[in-house]
């Protein structure tokens, strides 16, 4: 996939302004923004669904407004896409014959992302997290080479969310997964390329290890506390701690799991990338 000199847009107005970069191999990459820095706006472009103001999009070099180069590509967006008053099963045969596959595809996904409890529910029905696993087992209905995900993992509960970054690191195996996120913990335990926009313009592409911060403090809400540690500071409900990076997460969660504490919620107390952002 190739963008030059890409700008793109609402009603005339820019959005992104000049973005160019190639992917060649296959993998994650990680698009990082702050809010409204043009991530969607990125995604609806390749997609198609907005036309470029200025520059071009090649897919395996066809040009990406080409019907060949739109269906190489699944787009998830912030929207399910799903009507509340059909169930699971309906929704997935009606978008089965949008891609032009068969029962066996269907029979598929939902064995992939365990649906077969859910397949006579409504989608009003259906929670959270099971509403994104539909929205993630239609896309997969077809192979496709590359995927757009538009913060799939937004609003979610931290264990969902998890299942659902394995499960697409699981699904984009020689694949382009583009994933986008402003959450740079996510971020490093999904890619190991980011792609950063900032303001509209392309501000880094390459390893997420380029990436250095002088602060990450995340807050760990715990079920209990009596067997905290006594000198973890506290800020509301959330222990706080204070590391070089997102990769020291998980050894604290062991440390902890291993005291017998049983944690609620990770979160990031305040946004290390607001050096790079700024």
């Amino acid at each position: 996939m190739q963008l030059v000199d890409v700008s793109s847009g609402y009603y005339g107005q820019k959005i992104l302004d000049g973005i160019s970069f190639e992917i060649i191999e296959p993998g994650v990459y990680v698009v990082l923004g702050p809010n409204g820095a043009g991530k969607t706006t990125l995604f609806r472009t390749i997609a198609g669904i907005l036309h470029p103001i200025t520059g071009e999009i090649r897919i395996n070099g066809i040009h990406a407004e080409d019907q060949t180069a739109r269906e190489q590509l699944a787009y998830l967006t912030h929207i399910d896409g799903i009507p509340d008053g059909l169930r699971v099963i309906d929704a997935l045969k009606f978008y089965a014959t949008v891609e032009h596959v068969g029962m066996e595809s269907i029979d598929h996904v939902i064995e992939l992302l365990d649906l077969q409890e859910l397949k006579l529910k409504y989608f009003n029905q259906l929670s959270q997290g099971q509403k994104k696993r539909v929205s993630i087992a239609r896309i997969f209905l077809r192979e496709k080479n590359i995927y757009l995900l538009d913060e799939p993992t937004s609003n979610l509960d931290p264990k969902i969310a998890k299942e659902i970054r394995d499960l697409v690191l699981d699904l984009s195996k020689d694949r382009v997964v583009l994933y986008s996120s402003h959450n740079l913990f996510e971020a490093r335990e999904i890619g190991t390329r980011v792609i950063t926009i900032i303001q509209g313009k392309l501000a880094l592409f390459g390893k997420i290890d380029d990436i250095k911060t002088q602060k990450y403090v995340v807050g760990i809400r715990v079920f209990g506390g009596e067997n905290m540690p006594e000198d973890v500071q506290k800020e509301g409900d959330y222990y706080l701690y204070e590391l070089e990076g997102p990769e020291d997460v998980s050894q604290v969660i062991a440390d902890l799991s291993a005291r017998g504490i049983k944690i609620r919620e990770v979160k990031e107390m305040q946004n290390p990338l607001e050096e790079l952002f700024k």
